[in-house]
């Protein structure tokens, strides 16, 4: 059993955290423009990630890009997640984010809609998410019928990310309804199509912006279903695995830097006489942080290496969303208490942190969720 980080990874890795390091903890406290990147820092910081070969880090190489796997993203996603420097949700500098499913496009569809995204002339946002189906994707009141030539969609979503910026949605509706998840189904849906409105716009805790959907009696060509109709929920799982991943190294990065922060604090705040350090209460709280960030790494690295090998039992991914998420409030919580007074200052990252890694414990499935599922497959297997 190896559990080194192959060769190439290990210097992506250095180059990532160098960049960070570098480039991006220095500004965080400035950069942002309300929820965005302001321009000529974006400008800035994407030429310096081509400059590096940063780009397009996990689009297949067919299309242009580096094609790493999760292990290497995963990698990638933790060192980031050591900086405030850039929107909690995207879009990141190392080129536009494309979600697995838009390689899945025929060769017509890959043309109106994946090949102008990947130029940059084309953004797009995936719409799933109702206000009676979040976990529950089986509730999906949106329904696309069939008339004719085409599909008549019409329904409402929330929460969704990047939609006020978006050119084309990648929509979840269903075609079957009496089949819950299997009779879902995945479109391809102009934001300009008649019928389609942002009915609201609410701010989060993190400082990015979602969007509720309205579709009234949008009409689309039945060429821009994806696959065939019930495949929208395998759709739609195919980057499940990808996002629970995501969110684990981002509660890496959140640990990582937080025991950084707190342990450098900890030396140098002196208090009756002596640094924090020598307290024992300090640490245990910098001991347990250590501990937990070493088993999560472990257990995150392991996922993404065996979800590359095709080898990964879903339950897998539900195990590492919940305690690497969970690991990341946990530390940030932390750091903020070591820092006192100091930590609630918005002078200083760790309150954003904090914010954000709460944020993970929800995004890509609650983990109240994941724990559900967990226990149902463990009862399956072990009774």
């Amino acid at each position: 059993m190896d559990f080194a980080l192959p060769e190439e990874l290990r210097q992506l890795q250095e180059m990532v955290r160098r960049f960070v390091d570098r480039e991006l903890i220095p500004i965080e406290m400035e950069a942002m423009d309300g929820p965005d990147l302001k321009p000529e820092i974006r400008l800035h910081l994407e030429a310096r990630a081509r400059e590096l070969g940063l780009w397009l880090l996990d689009v297949p190489e067919e299309h242009g890009g580096m094609g790493l796997g999760l292990l290497g993203m995963t990698v990638v996603w933790q060192e980031l997640a050591r900086t405030i420097a850039l929107p909690p949700r995207g879009p990141g500098i190392f080129g536009p984010e494309v979600r697995a499913v838009l390689f899945r496009l025929d060769a017509a569809q890959r043309a109106r809609y994946l090949d102008p995204v990947l130029r940059g002339e084309k953004r797009t946002a995936f719409a799933q998410t109702e206000p009676d189906a979040g976990a529950d994707p089986g509730m999906i009141r949106t329904r696309a019928e069939r008339q004719g030539d085409g599909y008549v969609i019409n329904g409402t979503k929330r929460f969704i990310s990047h939609a006020e910026r978006a050119d084309f949605l990648q929509l979840v509706a269903a075609t079957e309804p009496g089949l819950g998840t299997r009779g879902l189904s995945m479109f391809l849906v102009d934001m300009d199509t008649p019928g389609v409105s942002i009915a609201r716009r609410s701010g989060t805790m993190m400082g990015d912006v979602t969007c509720e959907l309205v579709l009234e009696n949008v009409r689309i060509p039945a060429e821009n279903l994806i696959g065939k109709e019930g495949d929208g929920m395998r759709l739609s799982q195919s980057w499940l695995t990808s996002g629970r991943l995501y969110q684990a190294a981002r509660g890496l990065g959140v640990a990582q830097r937080c025991l950084e922060m707190a342990t450098r604090y900890a030396r140098d705040r002196v208090t009756f006489g002596s640094p924090l350090s020598d307290r024992q209460a300090i640490q245990f709280m910098i001991a347990d942080m250590f501990t937990e960030h070493a088993l999560g790494q472990l257990n995150a690295y392991r996922t993404a290496w065996k979800a590359d090998q095709g080898t990964l039992e879903r339950h897998e991914s539900y195990m590492v969303k919940v305690s690497c998420t969970e690991l990341g409030f946990k530390a940030a919580d932390r750091c903020l208490q070591i820092h006192g007074g100091s930590g609630l200052s918005l002078d200083l990252p760790v309150q954003k942190m904090w914010r954000d890694a709460r944020s993970f414990m929800i995004t890509e499935g609650a983990t109240e969720v994941m724990r559900v599922a967990l226990a149902r497959e463990i009862f399956r297997s072990l009774a």
